[in-house]
């Protein structure tokens, strides 16, 4: 009897999720119907501004005070569904705050970011992060988090060709905690934030490859020790 009432109450949950999450497509296409025009001008400027280093900069610049705050809703923006390079972001913070303030806006920024995916994807459940993504990542996802445990959200962080968002709606569809969520998360993106608000407009292909490398070769050395510690289980 048990198991039935709690099945039900599962049930009942998940179309309780399902219907805010329709409740929140319906009010977004009602205002994009009602505002489509001005939607619709303002991706094409958001795409025209991400075309470059330089191109961003400005774009951010140009809210004068509002700079900081545009940079944090566009990076928290791009984390949850907007298709835009987020290292742009970081790079044009640093050349607009210097290295400290520019690497500390980005980070606290893409960690509001990937909080609210997680908790996105803890809410609303698979179904809707499948429709978020594709039955394919989050496929991939699940696989990486069986693989890896806990450490797949560090190991994910250290590799730039993981994607960001893509692993933080998967932690949240597992049973991890939120706190080793935030502490892996805060950590692995630490060294790709400072680098890049570094260099800013200053990178060149060489160091970024580099850079991109010097990743993958931590994120591996760490795959190597998970593995080795699980074959001595």
């Amino acid at each position: 009897m048990c198991k039935v009432v709690g099945r039900l109450h599962s049930v009942s949950v998940h179309k309780k999720r399902f219907l805010v999450f329709l409740l929140v497509i319906l009010v977004g296409l009602v205002l994009l119907g009602v505002y489509h025009k001005q939607v619709w001008d303002y991706l094409l400027e958001l795409t025209a501004a991400f075309q470059s280093v330089e191109t961003a900069r400005e774009y951010i610049a140009s809210y004068g005070a509002l700079a900081p705050v545009v940079s944090a809703v566009l990076m928290i923006f791009q984390s949850v569904i907007a298709p835009l390079p987020a290292f742009l972001i970081t790079f044009a913070n640093g050349l607009l705050f210097g290295v400290w303030w520019g690497a500390a806006l980005s980070w606290s920024s893409a960690m509001l970011g990937a909080t609210l995916c997680f908790f996105i994807a803890r809410f609303l459940g698979r179904p809707v992060i499948v429709r978020l993504l594709s039955e394919s990542a989050v496929n991939t996802s699940d696989r990486f988090f069986q693989r890896y445990g806990k450490h797949a959200v560090l190991i994910a962080r250290l590799v730039p060709v993981i994607s960001f968002d893509a692993i933080s709606y998967g932690a949240g569809l597992t049973g991890m905690r939120f706190l080793w969520f935030g502490i892996a998360t805060g950590i692995g993106q630490l060294p790709a934030t400072l680098l890049y608000s570094y260099l800013g407009d200053r990178v060149t292909g060489s160091i970024k490859a580099l850079f991109w490398g010097f990743g993958i070769v931590i994120a591996v050395s760490i795959i190597i020790g998970v593995v080795k510690h699980r074959e001595k289980r």
